[in-house]
């Protein structure tokens, strides 16, 4: 059996860097994490399984005017589950800290899951959902 609690540690810095990318508009470093055909369910999607990158790129092409970017994210209380060497999940609430248009701090939460798989040595983010 792998050794659990590395693989937990890099599950939840991959999921950092993940969010990261995510909040700095970095489309390079997401799309090395994520597999080609991730899916998807998120409040954006409207109740809908998304499939591929596509839809994710249309919030990064925003840049700044994206509503994930130029915010503190927070992941409070990871929780990793290995399912076997080459397959993991991560839950958590991701704590989200950005200024209001009438200059006072606003913080929001969602639940989030991701699902990586090893795939050619690598983990990729495979699934997520999020509400």
């Amino acid at each position: 059996m792998p050794n659990t609690e590395n693989h937990e540690t890099e599950i939840i810095e991959l999921t950092r860097q993940l969010v990261d990318s995510i909040v700095q508009s970095d489309w390079e470093t997401y799309t090395k994490l994520c597999a080609e055909d991730l899916t998807a369910y998120e409040p954006e999607a409207n109740g809908h399984l998304v499939k591929g990158m596509s839809f994710h790129k249309h919030y990064f092409d925003m840049q700044n005017a994206s509503p994930y970017a130029n915010v503190t994210t927070t992941l409070s209380s990871p929780a990793v589950r290995i399912l076997g060497e080459n397959a993991a999940v991560i839950a958590y609430i991701r704590l989200t800290q950005r200024v209001g248009s009438d200059g006072k701090s606003v913080t929001s939460s969602t639940q989030e899951t991701r699902v990586w798989q090893r795939i050619d040595g690598l983990w990729r983010h495979v699934h997520f959902h999020r509400t």
